[in-house]
């Protein structure tokens, strides 16, 4: 007998298939088909849907559903801007804060991050991206800037499967991540903060080029 995802299941489920881009900007979420595609009730599936239309990956129309949001090409540069000056403080926090143990489970992220980078697996990779950041969110132990950080960080993890695709942005974004790291080690307040801005100007910059590359009509980014 199959065992029935819970609520929380279907809206992992849910949101992996938006921000992984099964699901497309303005695609309509009907809830009887997403219950079927992803084997979770349709109790759940309305819960995981409200919860993904409070975090910015969903709008919720009166009388018409539920449809993935699109993000504008400007919207998504003004996230990426926002999210700099507001992982910045993050990481200036974790450095004043961070634990052994806080210490210990970056240093294992970017271990795999490493493995990752040798096998060329994109993806991986960006998962273990996401890992990292949201590592550092709770060594800060600021529960305000985690929050809104992770609702940007929700919208923009769609590009982000895109933008880790650039050729050599792997190895470059290591690099940024092990200098975050050393100064989160060294509990360098000023160092942390700027080398998380300086890791995040790259990926605005990297969103720039998907976004030309989108232009220029190649597939970079969900249309």
């Amino acid at each position: 007998m199959r065992v029935r995802p819970t609520k929380s299941d279907a809206y992992h489920q849910l949101r992996e298939a938006i921000v992984s881009g099964q699901f497309h900007p303005n695609e309509r979420l009907v809830e009887a088909a997403v219950a079927e595609r992803i084997g979770a009730g349709r109790t759940a599936v309305r819960a995981a849907l409200v919860r993904l239309d409070q975090e910015g990956l969903v709008t919720m129309e009166r009388n018409r559903g539920a449809r993935v949001r699109h993000i504008s090409d400007r919207e998504a540069l003004e996230i990426e801007e926002v999210r700099a000056a507001l992982e910045g403080l993050l990481a200036r926090r974790a450095a004043e804060r961070a634990t052994a143990e806080d210490l210990s489970d970056l240093r294992h992220v970017i271990s795999e991050m490493r493995e990752r980078v040798e096998l060329g697996d994109a993806l991986g990779y960006s998962e273990l991206n996401s890992r990292f950041h949201q590592r550092i969110w709770t060594a800060a132990d600021h529960p305000t800037a985690a929050r809104i950080a992770g609702s940007l960080k929700s919208q923009a993890i769609r590009f982000q499967y895109q933008t880790a695709l650039r050729p050599g942005r792997a190895e470059r974004s290591l690099r940024e991540h092990e200098s975050i790291f050393a100064a989160l080690k060294a509990h360098d307040a000023d160092a942390a903060e700027a080398a998380m801005r300086d890791h995040l100007a790259e990926v605005l910059d990297t969103l720039r080029w998907a976004i030309g590359g989108q232009q220029r009509g190649e597939r970079w980014l969900p249309g």
